[in-house]
């Protein structure tokens, strides 16, 4: 298949290579996939399906788990998704950039894109919450087969466990993240061998393999086929986190990472409770744990609650990460970012995404109480952004890659297929504690929405009052004000207006700056731009410039740093002759044409308690002026 919207994955100095960047990827990319073995099967046998513990229902359970991870896992985001790069990022924000490029000749379509992958990212904030309190839960659970009496104390000390995971976010995971990789192989190695010692006791459960063991038990339970389809997905959580974290690791060690380590041991731990259940029945009750030795079940949960741990830090910077390239998109209000490590750029903290997770996953746990019930409320969040990444991927395939239709439309209608089926068989759970994430989720794409809308109405509005630019040129040249030395810097969206802050500056101080630079930070869809293509400026008469900083969705912005590189166009940038202006609007809601009462007020909060044009663009406090003006929606 050719790809053209793929560029290499960008070379880091100092990261490790090989079966380093293999082991550290196995440490942050399959934390969440490699945990489901704790609860899927447990959840299948013990749920309201009806699936008996015998024969045909553990093998036809068994065939489902393991195509299910061959299609959806290994044939969709290893060897397709992944190859869906722009310019070596990966996660449904990407995506989404990607696939509106693929349909600007469409802006109907463009629009119906960006919509779904706007949804697919609120999603996984929903995702975000539910991962964390089902994998640790399932984990501390453990200790009620080795310890008496210890049942009301799981959520309690689960509780513990996730909020001093949250309490540490903000020192950053850098020193501790070193050993994410070794111990999550370590977990790996040993879903493995306990694998293997319960398929020595059946080896018939190997038969699983084939398919027909598959398509034998939907016919033997037509009414339960698919339903059951909603425990299975259990298996697959963490399969879109593949595809997010391309941009840490490239597209090959988190491919021989799958095949080499996590896929096998995934298989051989299955397949080695299988065994378990058919020599003992009573073995539902949590096969994970059964089928480790009696002596093996305390050592057993430790490591189990440690690399659940990994998992959620994996899912929480991964919603630091999304967070970004939405704000640097323009589809989330800008907030303080801080960087947690001086080497890693991708290590980064945003504290009101972390506090607003933890309050989620911690009310999770509280209202579930066990790993059982979030497991009938988990998979409407998951298998909906599955769905949403095949259709994201399906416009770039077709439009963007232009890979010929006979061989891309018989694929793709594949893994709509199994995604639609998936969907269905977890839309149900809505009505279960599912709605959870899914409230979550919409209220997250109407946040979104209503702040990407909101924008681009205050600057219809900033521009019904805005005066051109050549127009203000001329008027300066026939009657010039007076002007004082230095530059000024006026911060404005619009590229053929003059900026507010100009107009109220020269109203009220009747002066101009001898040197007048006219700015516009524009956010590509690309993650990163080069140093080439970062600075564009455009001289006028009367000292008066255009200049537009060029910054990708994975780079913060820092104003000053990219101006001082402007000096071959003899612009002058010093740091004690520039001044900054900022306009800072105050939106009044109104019942003018443009969104619903409540989305205007909406806006106008997220205006206010947004992060300031200051601190986002790393302005120097002592050298900028805000102007204030009223913006009637």
């Amino acid at each position: 298949m050719t790809q053209t919207a793929t560029a290499a994955h960008p070379s880091h100095p100092g990261k490790s290579t090989g079966i380093g960047l293999l082991v550290a990827a196995v440490g942050v990319v399959y934390g969440d996939i490699g945990t489901s073995p704790l609860y899927t099967l447990k959840e299948v046998f013990n749920g309201h399906f009806g699936v008996q513990a015998n024969t045909e229902g553990v093998l036809g359970i068994l065939s489902l788990v393991f195509w299910s991870l061959v299609w959806v896992v290994s044939v969709k985001y290893v060897l397709f998704i992944l190859r869906a790069s722009n310019q070596g990022e990966g996660g449904i924000m990407a995506l989404t950039a990607l696939a509106r490029r693929a349909a600007l000749p469409y802006p109907r379509l463009s629009r119906v894109l960006v919509l779904l992958g706007l949804f697919g990212a609120a999603l996984f904030y929903g995702d975000s919450m539910i991962t964390p309190a089902i994998s640790v839960l399932s984990a501390v659970e453990g200790l009620q087969l080795g310890i008496d009496g210890i049942d009301h104390w799981v959520v309690p000390l689960s509780v513990v466990v996730l909020v001093g995971l949250f309490m540490i976010q903000k020192h950053g995971t850098a020193r501790i993240g070193i050993l994410f990789g070794p111990v999550m192989v370590l977990w790996f190695v040993v879903l493995g061998a306990l694998g293997v010692h319960g398929i020595v006791q059946r080896p018939e459960v190997l038969q699983a393999v084939n398919p027909v063991w598959a398509v034998h038990f939907f016919a033997a339970h037509p009414g339960v086929g698919v339903a059951i389809l909603g425990a299975v997905v259990l298996a697959l959580t963490g399969a879109e986190a593949l595809y997010a974290d391309m941009g840490h690791f490239g597209r090959k060690p988190i491919s021989r990472a799958w095949f080499m380590l996590v896929l096998p041991g995934l298989v051989l731990n299955y397949f080695g409770q299988g065994a378990l259940i058919l020599n003992n029945p009573e073995a539902v009750r949590n096969p994970f744990y059964l089928l480790a030795p009696q002596w093996a079940l305390l050592p057993m949960v430790g490591l189990a609650t440690l690399a659940t741990v990994i998992a959620s830090q994996a899912v929480i910077s991964g919603a630091f990460s999304l967070t970004r390239q939405a704000i640097q998109l323009g589809y989330v209000p800008r907030m303080f970012i801080q960087h947690t490590s001086s080497e890693e750029q991708g290590q980064i903290y945003i504290g009101m995404v972390n506090w607003a997770l933890m309050v989620g996953v911690v009310l999770l746990v509280i209202g579930f109480e066990s790993s059982s019930a979030l497991a009938a409320a988990y998979g409407v969040a998951v298998t909906g952004t599955m769905l949403i990444t095949t259709l994201l991927a399906a416009a770039v395939v077709l439009l963007l890659w232009k890979t010929p239709r006979w061989l891309a439309i018989p694929m793709l209608l594949g893994f709509l297929l199994v995604d639609s089926l998936y969907f269905a068989a977890n839309a149900p759970k809505v009505l279960q504690g599912g709605a959870f994430p899914v409230i979550a989720g919409l209220a997250l794409f109407v946040l979104m929405t209503t702040w990407k809308r909101g924008r681009t109405i205050l600057f219809d509005r900033l521009d019904e009052a805005g005066l051109p630019l050549e127009l203000f040129i001329a008027s300066v040249q026939s009657q010039p004000p007076h002007r004082v030395s230095g530059t000024a810097v006026f911060l404005t969206a619009r590229t053929d207006a003059v900026p507010h802050a100009l107009l109220h500056n020269l109203l009220h101080n009747q002066v101009l700056h001898e040197q007048v630079v006219l700015l516009t930070v524009v956010a590509e869809d690309a993650p990163r731009v080069n140093a080439a293509q970062r600075i564009r400026v455009e001289a006028f008469d009367a000292g008066f410039y255009r200049v537009s900083l060029h910054f990708g969705f994975m780079e913060e912005p820092d104003v000053p740093l990219a101006l001082s590189r402007c000096h071959e166009q003899g612009l002058d940038f010093s740091p004690m002759r520039t001044t900054y202006f900022l306009s800072r609007e105050t939106v009044i809601a109104t019942q003018r044409i443009g969104m619903a009462r409540w989305r205007e007020h909406l806006f106008a909060f997220l205006l206010k308690n947004a992060n300031s044009n200051l601190k986002y663009f790393k302005l120097p406090v002592n050298r900028v002026i805000e102007l204030g003006t009223q913006v009637e929606m």
